[in-house]
């Protein structure tokens, strides 16, 4: 029997996407250091005082997006998280990726 795919789609309503977008937002403005992202993966590095905050983020996307492999790992005194995505998810990557880069509210 062949692995059954996971359908590429949120499964968050518009308000609580926004929610989270804004969490999102917040987090990176507090606490990324750097990505760097490709059509369907992304590596991302955050101060480690964040950790708790990115740990409950990777949960929550983890329940809305699962066709998303988010990985978080602690390296050379930074947090790592590494996204990657199957073919047909790059807007998802883009998207993620370009709201914890947002610096302004």
């Amino acid at each position: 029997m062949a692995p059954r795919e996971l359908p590429i789609a949120c499964s968050l309503s518009a308000s609580d996407l926004s929610r989270r977008v804004e969490e999102i937002a917040a987090l990176g403005r507090d606490g990324l250091l750097d990505a760097e992202a490709s059509d369907t993966s992304a590596v991302l590095r955050f101060r480690p005082g964040v950790r708790a905050r990115l740990e409950a983020v990777v949960a929550a996307e983890a329940e809305c997006c699962p066709f998303l492999s988010l990985d978080v790992r602690e390296l050379s005194g930074a947090l790592e998280l590494r996204i990657s995505a199957p073919a047909g998810a790059e807007p998802v990557v883009r998207d993620l990726v370009a709201a914890f880069r947002a610096r302004s509210r």
